[in-house]
């Protein structure tokens, strides 16, 4: 069996930013594995921290919420969300924009994310035309969720 690929252990020791914007730590893709048709990471969002909006070119992402509450606004003008918690799993079909919030200014929070793309960020596609459209949005959702823990 020589000749084969062998196991891989990535162990980053600090954080670098993706195309989207946010903090990752990259863990598993073809330039840091030898993957064929996966890449794994874990993002770090700081307290407030967000992402640029964006899609993938032909590829699914999965994503896990480890830590904080990450907002996730999706659909073709960003019109629907989901609230990413600890435990709590979410899938993106290929194409689909969508950006990312920390819903606390104070906290950081962070999600294991998984795509069937070895390629890691070049098929990542920046979606400039959606910057902002929810930025009014996210402030009404931190301040009730401020509002809330008072």
């Amino acid at each position: 069996m020589s000749g084969n690929p062998d196991v891989v252990l990535i162990k980053p020791e600090a954080t670098q930013i993706a195309r989207q914007g946010m903090p990752q730590f990259f863990g598993i893709s073809k330039a840091s594995a030898g993957a064929k048709a996966i890449s794994m990471n874990l993002t770090a969002f700081g307290p407030g921290g967000r992402a640029k909006a964006h899609y993938h070119r032909d590829f699914e992402t999965a994503i896990y919420g480890i830590s904080g509450q990450i907002a996730l606004y999706y659909g073709e003008r960003l019109e629907k969300c989901a609230i990413i918690v600890p435990g709590s799993f979410i899938y993106i079909p290929e194409f689909i924009p969508h950006i990312a919030f920390n819903l606390s200014d104070s906290e950081p929070a962070t999600a294991i994310t998984a795509r069937n793309d070895a390629a890691e960020q070049e098929n990542v596609i920046l979606a400039p035309e959606l910057e902002g459209i929810v930025d009014a949005a996210v402030a009404k959702l931190k301040a009730e969720i401020l509002a809330a823990r008072n």
